[in-house]
């Protein structure tokens, strides 16, 4: 008996994964490559696997749904962690924070914030800038939400290699009135190159054009070293007396790939309580309650940040061949022919704008990557 589906034909979609070259490796064995993971591991610091293997066996922790916004030790400390202990607006109490599913879960929740209670208008849709390039997921969150007008700021510079500052500043500069814009604090996706400090001390100065701020911060820690440095260009917004929110992950810095810890940080300068009810009406219609295993991970290592900064420092100085590249992605430069080469012939998976996941490359692998890649950009393919 045939049987129709209500559903619509579709062409199956082909969706782009930032961590393909680790995935798909996993998912393929073939004898006629070389394998990336054989060999390697993700990154665990001992002090959290420590807590974790206590945290899993204390008998006294209650297995009860935490509270809507997430555990409110973690959400202190990871408030701390993005603004610092003294930060004017935890003095002032105009900040708060909400523990999230990853930092896609606190992306999306901050873009149904946005929507609802952004301006004076009663259904904000925009515009918001993304900078170019960027995560093209990011783009899909925000209409999800119902964002419809979405654009792009010119970022990095083919021919330079490198931030093109004088792009950047001068879209912004011409943007409309409360626009969005999402910045990313540390270990831009997917370029992996960054602002100096006095760059973004220019970026701010336009920002105070009524434009809001959208910080990411998917790796503090990890991608200068230090805690602070990576998370600098939110901490001077908001010493400017500047509203914006911050999408923080625990993931990479961490090493809880598979717990989904985020966290949406919220600095304004009035109607707190209102935003605040709001989010927790839109957390219920999201995912109801954040999971509790991680989040505690977090919040207990952050309580002894000495040594968690302590390991960090170590694990940045791991290997010493990468201290140039400030995250895990990085530009190769490849074009779509060259892209399609490595994936095909060499079994070497990049994104097709040629963005390669670096953390999947180790000790053994590293010559033939290096090989390829030159074979890749010498040959006439």
């Amino acid at each position: 008996m045939q049987m129709n589906s209500e559903f619509r034909e579709r062409q199956p979609i082909g969706v782009k994964n930032l961590s393909v070259a680790l995935t798909r490796h996993r998912l393929e064995c073939r004898q006629d490559r070389t394998d990336f993971l054989k060999h390697g591991h993700t990154t665990w610091l001992p002090l959290v696997r420590k807590i974790k293997q206590q945290i899993s066996t204390d008998p006294t922790l209650i297995t009860e749904y935490p509270h809507i916004l997430g555990i409110p030790e973690f959400t202190r400390r990871a408030t701390q962690l993005a603004l610092g202990k003294d930060s004017p607006a935890i003095v002032e109490s105009r900040v708060f924070g909400i523990q999230t599913v990853g930092c896609t879960g606190a992306v999306c929740l901050g873009a149904e914030l946005l929507r609802s209670c952004y301006c004076s208008s009663s259904s904000w849709s925009g515009p918001i800038l993304l900078s170019s390039p960027c995560d093209d997921s990011l783009a899909g969150t925000f209409k999800a939400a119902g964002i419809e007008d979405v654009q792009y700021y010119r970022y990095w510079d083919a021919e330079s290699n490198g931030v093109c500052v004088e792009n950047m500043v001068h879209d912004l500069e011409n943007a409309p009135e409360q626009c969005v814009v999402v910045l990313f604090a540390s270990g831009h996706r997917p370029t992996g190159a960054e602002l100096s400090q006095e760059d973004w001390k220019r970026v701010a100065e336009v920002m105070k054009r009524q434009l809001f701020a959208f910080f990411l911060m998917s790796a503090q820690g990890l991608c200068s070293g230090s805690l602070e440095q990576d998370a600098w260009p939110v901490r001077h917004c908001v010493s400017l007396g500047l509203e914006l929110l911050c999408a923080q992950s625990f993931s990479h810095n961490f090493g809880l790939y598979g717990e989904r810890v985020g966290h949406l940080l919220c600095v304004l300068k009035q109607n707190l309580l209102a935003v605040q009810s709001q989010a927790e009406k839109l957390v219920q219609t999201l995912w109801s309650c954040p999971p509790m295993e991680g989040a505690r991970v977090v919040a207990t290592v952050l309580n002894l940040i000495p040594s968690f900064t302590s390991a960090l420092v170590c694990l940045g100085k791991e290997p010493p061949l990468f201290k140039k590249i400030t995250f895990s992605f990085s530009i190769t430069q490849c074009n779509s022919q060259q892209v399609d080469f490595l994936v095909q012939k060499k079994h070497i998976y990049l994104l097709p704008n040629g963005c390669l996941n670096v953390s999947a490359i180790n000790s053994r692998n590293l010559d033939y990557v290096a090989e390829s890649i030159h074979q890749a950009l010498s040959s006439k393919l």
